[in-house]
């Protein structure tokens, strides 16, 4: 087994559903030696994607979390820092696509929830971790924004990934005193269980995979991409356009 990163902590938010990135992105972390605390809102899902790591060796502590809940991101760090020691690492996959209309249907509570799954919920993590980050030397953020430019009908998200390029690149900025690195990776389609069953694609061959997905979350977790913050890496597999 490789172990690059070998006693590395991380969280990994929105690790659900089966067949979906955040536990693509977990299982690779876990391979490549870290210890991890994986957090969804329903405990049934997160618990389930935990029994699958630790089947396969990895060190792995679930956490139920609504991660646009002050609290319980406190509690979700404590947490972490009290069974694992410390934390390194953090990917925040929570959000997505929920609000498909008109821009001009939106209402009000719509626009809330899908702004404040995709860029609340990485602010209130990213904010937390930063000092324990610190005291311990460093470490790396990674966001998930999106690839390509806005699209109709998805105004809320939209808005929310932008959002999450702009805290990406404000935190690097702040970061980078202390070794805190923060990028972010931008998917365009992927082949998740969701999105082929929400699209119903004839074929999936152009789109990225989520193992693509989740060995660019691990290049920007590892010591092999020191030199890197503020960035937004793009991985469209081959449906570039």
């Amino acid at each position: 087994m490789s172990a690059r990163l070998h006693g590395k902590v991380a969280i990994v938010t929105g690790v659900s559903h089966d067949g979906q990135v955040g536990q693509a992105v977990a299982k690779a972390l876990a391979k490549e030696g870290a210890s991890l605390t994986i957090c969804a809102r329903s405990k049934d899902n997160v618990v389930a994607r935990a029994a699958e790591l630790k089947a396969e060796g990895a060190n792995v502590i679930p956490v139920v979390a609504s991660l646009t809940d002050e609290a319980d991101v406190k509690r979700l760090v404590s947490e972490t820092v009290s069974a694992l020691g410390r934390v390194d690492i953090v990917v925040n996959l929570a959000g997505g696509l929920t609000v498909y209309k008109s821009s001009a249907e939106v209402t009000l509570d719509e626009w809330t929830r899908e702004v404040n799954n995709n860029v609340l919920s990485a602010f209130l993590l990213t904010r937390e971790v930063f000092p324990h980050m610190a005291k311990t030397g460093g470490g790396s953020i990674i966001n998930f924004a999106r690839a390509g430019n806005a699209q109709a009908n998805m105004l809320p998200y939209n808005v929310a990934k932008a959002g999450v390029v702009a805290l990406t690149r404000t935190f690097a900025l702040e970061g980078k005193d202390a070794h805190i690195r923060v990028n972010a990776v931008g998917p365009g389609l992927v082949d998740t269980a969701s999105n082929v069953a929400m699209m119903k694609p004839k074929d999936t061959d152009k789109w990225a995979k989520r193992d693509e997905i989740a060995d660019v979350v691990v290049f920007l977790a590892s010591p092999s991409s020191v030199g890197v913050t503020g960035q937004l890496i793009d991985v469209t597999g081959w449906g570039l356009s």
